[in-house]
């Protein structure tokens, strides 16, 4: 039984509470929903997990950005070709901090997704994403990321505007920032496209979030020429927020509430919220010279087991 399956069963379980009158019979249900969720929902394997990521009540990047920044101004257009709904972006104030906040945008509905292209930005949102951090950049602004997609969109329109070239872009100028740079991985984090958005400060990820080089199903189809075998794949390609915690390429975890973030949205913003915050004021302690030297430090050692330091590498420290 999967995360889903079980999920259906839940729900279940809270119709029954809604059609019954007696007080001792909901206390019942109310107790059998409390250890239900306790003993079957945090027994969750990778794939459990690459489905709570993909979750269609999974809340989305503009429900993050309306809770923690309710003044959010919303920016258009790459000044080249157009504007990429997939990829939103502006500025906000969180706790009265102006930030520039961009993130890629899913839909709840078929039809939203259809405008949102489900997340898989072209050329042209990796370039509204570039010239906003630039903006970020010159006005002094730290920047905050959000991502959530399966991928880069591989069309030949997106190939034929340069979609290698824009993520590309996108990592080398990255790299020149000096002001702060926090991501958060909230959903899918698929391979360049999640990436593009994630040459970070601090990388965070939501418990059931899952970060890789591609999706399950296409490792399983590359490797075993069958995409039905994803849920092994899923195991083996560690992209977990605990795997890549235990491998140090993220820098925190955010916990979510029993059975996934759609369970309870407040408390995940909440949550998602006091972790931004707390990384921001451990960053903004910095020079410009030292935030910028120590994310390229940050990248050049994954692959080391050993977690990176922000204290006292290279002469920088705290």
């Amino acid at each position: 039984m999967n995360i889903l399956e079980k999920e259906r069963k839940l729900i279940a379980l809270e119709k029954q509470i809604n059609e019954l009158g007696k007080a001792e019979s909901v206390a019942k249900l109310m107790e059998e929903i409390d250890s239900y969720k306790k003993n079957e929902m945090t027994k969750l394997t990778a794939w459990d997990r690459v489905l709570l990521a993909r979750h269609q009540q999974r809340p989305k990047t503009l429900d993050f950005i309306n809770y923690i920044a309710e003044d959010f101004i919303e920016l258009h257009g790459d000044r080249c070709y157009g504007d990429d709904p997939s990829i939103i972006g502006g500025i906000g104030t969180i706790d009265g901090i102006p930030f520039t906040i961009i993130g890629h945008q899913k839909g709840y509905t078929v039809e939203e997704n259809i405008e949102r292209n489900f997340a898989m930005p072209h050329p042209e949102g990796y370039r509204k994403a570039l010239r906003l951090m630039k903006q970020a950049e010159k006005f002094n602004r730290p920047i905050l990321t959000f991502i959530d997609t399966p991928g880069a969109y591989p069309g030949i329109g997106a190939e034929e505007r340069g979609q290698g070239q824009a993520i590309a872009q996108n990592l080398l100028e990255m790299s020149k920032l000096t002001v702060p740079v926090i991501s958060v991985v909230i959903g899918e984090g698929g391979s360049g496209g999640a990436l593009a958005l994630g040459f970070a400060n601090k990388i965070l990820m939501l418990e059931n979030a899952t970060y890789s080089i591609l999706s399950p199903e296409g490792y399983a189809s590359i490797i075993w020429k069958d995409a039905s075998k994803a849920p092994k794949a899923a195991e083996i390609m560690k992209l977990t927020s605990y795997d890549l915690d235990e491998f140090n390429i993220i820098d925190g975890i955010i916990k979510e509430p029993l059975g996934g973030a759609h369970f309870d949205k407040e408390k995940t913003f909440i949550e998602t919220k006091k972790r931004i915050m707390a990384e921001y004021d451990s960053l903004k302690r910095l020079s410009k010279t030292e935030i910028n030297y120590l994310r390229n430090s940050k990248a050049r050692s994954y692959g080391f087991l050993q977690r990176f330091n922000y204290d006292n590498i290279g002469g920088y420290s705290k």
